[in-house]
């Protein structure tokens, strides 16, 4: 009986392991249902009263892509070949981060570089490829009134 107990005590926590909802993971289709995109806004806004240590790129989900106009002309930046992506961005037009669960679009600001209202997000390649044949890519991010930058290293993946 104490053998018993134990056993189900230690397998507890596994029960749980079909519990995480972040984009990308299979769930059962029968119980959720189609995700609704997040909020589309300008940064000033999407940032409002949120803490800049805090904040990290979220990754966005099919509904999210599709609310931003889909991926056709676009390219993704992705921080792992496999991902989806975490900044969906125009060439030489406007980008689109998701932050604080909000879509925040930024304006072209030059050359691989996005802002608006103190956010920055500038792109730099760093001459790799992975293993799936993208290109490595440096994804830097400023948020408004912050000491520092973060920087993250994903892929490059263009949709024509």
């Amino acid at each position: 009986m104490r053998t018993l107990a134990i056993i189900t005590a230690l397998a507890l926590p596994l029960a749980a392991c079909n519990q995480n909802t972040a984009v990308g993971n299979d769930r059962e289709a029968k119980r959720d249902s189609a995700p609704t995109p997040a909020p589309i806004m300008g940064a000033a806004q999407a940032l409002r009263n949120v803490a800049t240590a805090s904040m990290k790129p979220e990754t966005m989900s099919d509904a999210d892509i599709a609310a931003l106009g889909g991926r056709k002309g676009r390219c993704a930046i992705k921080l792992t070949e496999m991902a989806f992506p975490s900044f969906l961005f125009e060439p030489d037009g406007r980008g689109a981060i998701k932050l604080n669960g909000k879509l925040v679009v930024l304006p072209n600001a030059g050359k691989a570089r996005y802002e608006d209202a103190g956010l920055l997000v500038t792109l730099r390649s760093v001459g790799e490829k992975g293993n799936g044949g993208l290109e490595a890519m440096e994804m830097i991010v400023v948020p408004p009134r912050a000491k520092d930058e973060i920087g993250y290293r994903g892929y490059v993946q263009c949709y024509q």
